[in-house]
């Protein structure tokens, strides 16, 4: 008799990412972003301070993801 488990599934750490973070991910640079930002194509920033912005990590890995996606 075979007894499977099914291993947890792995909690995703969620983090505000600064810009160079975003940029070392996706490989695009600060103008880049802020264009697909502005076009709704690319996930908005959090406002984190008065001079201040982050993006939230699951969104970015998501939009990563999708990305790999469309390209299959």
């Amino acid at each position: 008799m075979s007894s499977q488990t099914t291993a947890p599934a792995t909690p995703v750490e969620r983090r505000i990412l600064r810009r160079a973070e975003v940029e070392a991910k996706t490989g695009f640079k600060r103008a880049h972003i802020y264009s697909l930002m502005k076009e709704g194509r690319f996930p908005k920033a959090l406002r984190l301070g008065v001079r201040a912005v982050g993006w939230d990590s699951t969104e970015i890995d998501q939009w990563i993801a999708d990305r790999l996606k469309e390209r299959a």
